[in-house]
């Protein structure tokens, strides 16, 4: 039986552009490349004061935004990688199917020579010359119907080929693209990060372990009160799941990138634990805002994944008694916070 393992093909030789998640894994923000360089290289030793907490917000924020955007970029890529496996392998057998079509007119062409009256029209079709293209339509007929159905089956055989080639070779060209993107990402939340960190070691001791991301800009957030929340179950059962999972995993790190099952980032945590609920949710908190029906904050019921700031760029899942679980910022770990610890854009029920 033969094989359909990929051969090498002119042009599409797979330059296993392999785009690992060690290699991307630190690549998170393009969109930020420019500010959040400036912002690292701004401040090298920030001082203290009234305001850190709130230039911590900040900064914090702009990683953020910088990781969810890394997470599309890891997404789109995982895809393309996938894309590329599948059209090699449609490609490697349309080779296959070509290769026989080519034999069984080589047989045909055999036959004929035997009998010393080999068709010129045969020697025509079986030419790898591009430039007889117009001959070879011109010659089927000339041929039988059992001949001509064969050579039409080719030439079908090679179109098909052809597309397929192209196909691949585009979707290599948007890889290389993609890996190339990460690795600007990656820059970028780097510098974002230094300077989150430089200006969270300024903050005593008590303060810095306190910290909790969006409370530097508490006197806007205190203008809009939150709503009484009720004490209710989970929505459905594979919510209840999802809050189980994600409490088994309190005290696990913030990693940027990360899905787990040992660290995690924000819509990381979230993609986890509804996985392990059944419930397969896109990978960013943009994405995840829309993977479900929106509900009213003050209907918000455990499992529910509550989406903050007006950039979509948090997730949290609420789990009663006004709180929530999430993977809060880089060097923090899963753990509880206030549902109103940040302004709230949306509650989305999955």
């Amino acid at each position: 039986m033969a094989s359909h393992r990929r051969a090498p093909q002119p042009g599409l030789a797979v330059r296993t552009t392999r785009v690992t998640v060690l290699s991307a894994a630190a690549a998170a923000t393009a969109a930020l490349s420019g500010g959040t360089a400036q912002i690292a290289a701004a401040d090298p030793a920030p001082a203290a004061g009234p305001d850190t907490a709130t230039r911590l917000d900040r900064l914090y924020q702009q990683a953020e935004q910088a990781t969810e955007s890394y997470d599309a970029a890891q997404e789109r890529a995982r895809q393309l990688r996938a894309d590329v496996a599948t059209l090699q392998d449609r490609a490697a057998q349309g080779q296959q199917r070509v290769n026989e079509l080519r034999n069984e007119l080589g047989a045909l062409a055999a036959e004929q020579y035997r009998g010393g009256a080999l068709d010129p029209s045969i020697a025509l079709l079986l030419s790898d010359d591009p430039a007889h293209s117009l001959d070879r339509a011109a010659a089927l007929d000339r041929l039988g119907a059992r001949q001509t159905q064969q050579l039409r089956e080719l030439q079908d055989a090679e179109k098909a080929l052809d597309g397929q080639r192209r196909q691949a070779a585009g979707k290599l060209t948007e890889l290389n693209r993609t890996t190339a993107e990460l690795g600007r990402r990656k820059t970028a939340v780097q510098q974002a990060l230094a300077a989150a960190r430089r200006v969270l070691y300024t903050l005593p001791p008590a303060q810095r372990a306190g910290y909790v991301p969006g409370m530097g800009d508490r006197a806007s957030r205190d203008r809009v009160p939150l709503p009484d929340l009720p004490k209710l179950p989970a929505a459905s059962g594979r919510a209840a799941l999802a809050v189980a999972a994600a409490r088994q995993v309190l005290g696990s790190p913030y990693v940027w990138g990360a899905t787990g099952p040992h660290s995690f980032d924000c819509s990381g945590l979230m993609q986890y634990a509804y996985g392990r609920a059944g419930v397969a949710l896109p990978r960013t908190s943009q994405e995840q805002m829309n993977a479900g029906r929106r509900v009213p904050l003050d209907q918000a019921r455990p499992g529910d994944l509550v989406i903050y700031r007006g950039d979509a760029g948090h997730v949290a899942m609420y789990v009663g008694g006004g709180r929530v679980i999430h993977a809060p910022y880089p060097g923090a770990q899963v753990r509880y916070d206030p549902v109103g610890m940040m302004p709230i854009t949306a509650v989305t029920r999955p």
